[in-house]
């Protein structure tokens, strides 16, 4: 069984201002002279964490990892202005062009899948590989399964907890009525939604691992606005027009696409996963059958690291 490579620190880091007030932080690590990948991480808003370079093998790639608009050590941070699908995908191109990269592999988990695909579909020439963790097809079956009639039924104290929060206002509309307290002017209000809307997240990736912090403890900033970019992003219907993904799954180049889920998946249902595989027959689906949402677990993290050193072998020039 495959383990994280050794902890390895980045051998550049560029701070690129990419318009509309944001600027992105990017790191490459690994081999200067490697295989380009670049990892788009999940939430959205979360940022890259550090165990996330160790993924790739650093003799063989040149990994890529950034902090998309207003996330990670992207600034400023929460910023939802000029923040949109499309503009995360124009990020991605500069990002390319920047660092002179022809072709890459893209890495990407839950969220970080959908960009992956969408990016895929609209610049198919520039893609030499995918690995996907977790898909995540930004349907609105996906999200109501979320957030409306679905993992409710699992974690039913949890979503209690939830909409208690809320005081009375997700009894109709739960997207809507999150949204309208996170930018309320009720400073209180926002935090105690950040929290429950945090709480609810962490339940349904970590499961029984699921820790929740004291919750009479202080809200920080970043809980907050991490809540207000996934539910930004969310009452938009992630700025794609639905079902768009499988719609143009045609557009994406026929090269090695491998697909990774955990049956025990609660943010993300296999079935998204198996759908994708059915419109992409070039691809490979592979099941864990113990494995949950996160990139985190032996089984998880040996897919991933097999995904990755098999990919090396076949896309290398």
């Amino acid at each position: 069984m495959k383990e994280l490579y050794p902890p390895i620190e980045p051998y550049a880091v560029h701070i690129l201002k990419v318009g509309g007030g944001h600027s992105l932080y990017v790191e490459e690590c690994g081999n200067p002279y490697g295989i380009p990948v670049v990892f788009l991480h999940g939430g959205p808003g979360s940022g890259c964490k550090a165990y996330h370079r160790s993924f790739f093998d650093p003799a063989q790639y040149r990994a890529i990892l950034f902090d998309q608009r207003g996330s990670g050590r992207s600034t400023p941070h929460g910023r939802l202005e000029d923040n949109t699908t499309g503009h995360l995908l124009a990020d991605m191109e500069l990002i390319r062009k920047h660092l002179g990269v022809k072709s890459w592999l893209l890495f990407g988990g839950s969220w970080g899948a959908t960009l992956a695909l969408l990016y895929a579909e609209a610049y198919p020439r520039q893609v030499n590989g995918l690995v996907l963790r977790g898909t995540f097809l930004a349907r609105r079956r996906d999200l109501d399964w979320y957030i409306k009639d679905g993992a409710n039924r699992i974690y039913p104290e949890r979503w209690h907890d939830l909409t208690a929060a809320l005081h009375g206002g997700g009894r109709g509309d739960l997207m809507t009525a999150v949204h309208t307290l996170l930018h309320g002017e009720d400073e209180l209000a926002q935090r105690r939604v950040a929290r429950a809307w945090s709480i609810w997240g962490g339940q349904v990736a970590l499961g029984d691992d699921f820790a929740p912090q004291d919750a009479d403890a202080h809200v920080p900033s970043t809980v907050l606005q991490q809540a207000r970019i996934e539910v930004h992003y969310g009452i938009h219907h992630y700025f794609i027009k639905e079902n768009q993904i499988l719609l143009n799954c045609g557009q994406v180049p026929n090269v090695p696409v491998i697909l990774i889920h955990g049956r025990r998946d609660l943010v993300c249902p296999l079935e998204s996963a198996h759908t994708l595989h059915q419109h992409l027959p070039f691809s490979a689906l592979r099941i864990l059958p113990k494995a949950g949402h996160i990139a985190g677990g032996e089984d998880m993290i040996d897919a991933i690291v097999t995904a990755a050193d098999e990919m090396a072998l076949r896309i290398r020039p």
